[in-house]
């Protein structure tokens, strides 16, 4: 079951990197035609991702919280066993970085969904970009040490 869970938290991850790393880019565009390939990539309707991250970052944050104890049993006591104190850190800071995105989720979708477009356009721009990082963060961290745990 453990298995199926943690497969399913890299796949909603996915998604969420997904999600945000298109909206993020779309709101730092300039608005002009898309013929280059990062323009087309840019050209989404950015709005419309909202929802869509403020669900899948509950979803996986949710999931992350469930495995949570059975890494902490599981793979964190063989990461100490083995030296590899920098390891623990940098998932203590995913911790951290994953409440902050959490956080930010209310005011993320504020601004994206309540407040007019035409307005707040530097404010969302700035959290769109500071959580497209949590999440990136997140998931690199993640994958490593899923894969560090791996070779313990």
């Amino acid at each position: 079951m453990i298995v199926f869970l943690v497969i399913l938290h890299s796949l909603v991850s996915i998604a969420l990197i997904g999600a945000i790393t298109h909206q993020g880019f779309s709101a730092w565009r300039r608005r002009a035609p898309a013929v280059a390939f990062i323009d087309r990539f840019r050209a989404v309707p950015a709005s419309g991702y909202a929802a869509a991250v403020v669900v899948l970052y509950a979803l996986d944050f949710a999931l992350g919280a469930y495995i949570y104890p059975l890494f902490v049993l599981d793979v964190k006591a063989s990461l100490a066993e083995s030296g590899f104190n920098k390891e623990i850190f940098y998932f203590q800071a995913k911790e951290h970085i994953a409440v902050i995105g959490l956080v930010m989720l209310p005011a993320y979708y504020h601004y994206w969904r309540r407040a007019p477009l035409g307005e707040f356009v530097m404010t969302r721009r700035f959290i769109t970009t500071v959580l497209m990082l949590c999440v990136w963060w997140n998931l690199i961290v993640g994958h490593i040490l899923n894969n560090l745990r791996g070779m313990l």
